[in-house]
């Protein structure tokens, strides 16, 4: 099943949609005690996600264009990015891909929704990237879990974008800041769940930035699958329902051309997963 999130015209409140073709339907509105957001339908597990899958066909449909979407996950425990987890990538930035992986956190601030415009200051940065990444999402809590059965944990799988500030980035330890500009960690539109996706390394991953083709990769490049990347954070932390996963971006940073190229004033990023959705992004600097 595919979700998103929407704000209905006239309306300030988000709600959940589950999304069959170019039709919509609020699964609020299917029984009693609906859900009205993702994070309270993972809550419900299981049942209350095959409760929403057995009552789909009674809801009224609406059509899907011209909805207004709010990010994919709206108040996750944590949002943890990996990095360096495609081997391009990190030769392109000049970085040693380590021997565990590299994790760090992004601030809530920083989700955005598909067709929102991020805003920024030049005088902040003015080498603002684009990275197309696969977002994970938990379902049911991961503590040790072994790589064997760590997918059994994922509830389902959308679409990142980790804009980056790269000057910020080269110089300061910890990556947390360059990346968590507001509006800087797009998600979405789709959330789709994990029986739609039997295997999470083999999807196509692209990024198109005004009208050109920036990344063309799959997951299979991924230097640490999803798998191991559960596995890994398992250890030192419960992964909580909810929590997302940012898995890394492929080669083809605007940072590595030559000569450079970098989000613009109006510029539009659109990046993408086959079998999941695109994301697009709208820039606006500040001067």
């Amino acid at each position: 099943m595919r979700f998103a999130h929407v704000v209905p015209p006239g309306s300030d409140a988000t709600r959940l949609i589950l999304v069959d073709g170019d039709e919509a339907v609020f699964v609020d509105e299917l029984f009693d005690g609906a859900p009205r957001v993702l994070e309270q339908l993972i809550a419900g597990g299981d049942d209350l996600l095959e409760r929403v899958r057995e009552t789909a066909a009674t809801g009224t449909r609406h059509p899907l264009s011209g909805q207004r979407y709010a990010s994919a996950v709206l108040s996750p425990p944590v949002i943890l990015a990996i990095g360096l987890n495609y081997a391009a990538h990190s030769s392109e930035l000049g970085l040693k891909t380590d021997s565990t992986p590299t994790v760090f956190v992004l601030w809530p601030n920083s989700l955005a929704a598909h067709d929102d415009t991020t805003i920024w200051p030049r005088s902040l940065s003015e080498s603002v990237d684009y990275e197309a990444e696969l977002g994970v999402i938990i379902g049911s809590p991961a503590k040790d879990v072994p790589p064997e059965t760590a997918l059994d944990h994922v509830w389902g799988y959308t679409v990142v974008n980790d804009i980056t500030a790269r000057d910020i980035q080269y110089s300061e330890a910890q990556w947390s800041r360059c990346k968590s500009f507001d509006g800087f960690t797009p998600t979405g539109p789709f959330v789709v769940t994990a029986d739609e996706i039997p295997d999470p390394q083999d999807l196509h991953i692209w990024t198109v930035l005004d009208g050109r083709t920036m990344q063309d990769a799959t997951t299979a490049q991924m230097v640490r699958p999803v798998s191991t990347l559960i596995a890994h954070l398992s250890k030192s932390a419960t992964l909580l329902p909810g929590t997302l996963i940012s898995t890394g971006s492929p080669g083809g940073a605007g940072y590595s051309r030559d000569p450079q190229v970098f989000l613009r004033d109006r510029s539009t990023v659109t990046v993408g997963i086959d079998g999941i959705g695109s994301l697009t992004t709208h820039c606006r600097i500040l001067d």
